[in-house]
């Protein structure tokens, strides 16, 4: 998973980033909150770790602004020196998921992480197999099936397709893809995201006949869509 940390104390923000890492997580740290604010409103994240106070911008005002723009499936964790009850209910009560004290205690501090993921992406979890519309995903084989038949997939192709069909509906920016995919920070302009998702559009012919689309977010990334879901959506908006 692809996890935003914001800290102040650098100390505190690598020893954050070095529990994660350790849980096969990919980190981004952050030492003030305008920073990561400007970054999370072009790119995407799985998780905010927040620190309650901050520079410039604080976790409770990130997390406000996250909860203000729908982004209710987001989970946030709190992880600070201020553990008054009064800051902790404010947290709560504004859609934090979690609340820890620094300092931490590593094994607990990622089984709670662990814990807040399996519950915000249930799908991701899935030890054998989880089923989207006619597709099928065997996580263990790394192989999909389309109505039955198997599609023949790289690796690459594989976790790129597990990304989109696990995060249906859901925007994922190009450096987040990256990350997931290739296992590194997209730094610079490439055209192999874009070429890699047309490539995998025809292996699996995600079209509306099979019950989604995989559509371009104008200077973001990707978003498959069930079509279904997004039609009775619609109807639903027109009809309020």
């Amino acid at each position: 998973m692809r996890i935003a940390i914001l800290q102040r104390d650098p100390l505190m923000r690598q020893s954050i980033e070095n529990i994660l890492t350790s849980a096969s997580h990919t980190c981004i740290g952050y030492d003030d909150g305008l920073s990561m604010s400007k970054t999370l409103a072009r790119s995407t994240a799985d998780l905010l770790v927040l620190d309650w106070q901050g520079v410039r911008l604080t976790g409770a005002e990130i997390l406000r602004s996250v909860r203000s723009v729908g982004g209710d499936r987001l989970p946030v964790v709190f992880a600070s020196r201020d553990t008054s009850e009064e800051s902790v209910v404010r947290a709560f009560t504004g859609g934090a998921d979690d609340y820890v004290a620094l300092p931490l205690r590593p094994a607990e501090f990622r089984e709670r992480v662990a814990a807040v993921l399996r519950r915000a992406y249930p799908d991701r979890f899935s030890t054998t197999s989880f089923d989207a519309g006619p597709y099928h995903f065997d996580t263990h084989r790394q192989l999909v099936t389309l109505r039955g038949q198997p599609v023949q997939l790289s690796g690459t192709q594989y976790r790129l397709a597990a990304l989109f069909f696990s995060n249906i509906g859901r925007v994922l920016s190009r450096d987040h893809i990256f990350a997931m995919v290739w296992g590194r920070e997209f730094r610079e302009f490439t055209r192999t995201i874009d070429s890699h998702v047309s490539r995998l559009r025809l292996l699996l012919e995600i079209e509306p006949q099979n019950e989604f689309r995989l559509q371009p977010v104008y200077k973001s990334g990707y978003r498959l869509l069930h079509v279904r879901q997004e039609a009775s959506a619609e109807a639903e908006k027109q009809a309020a």
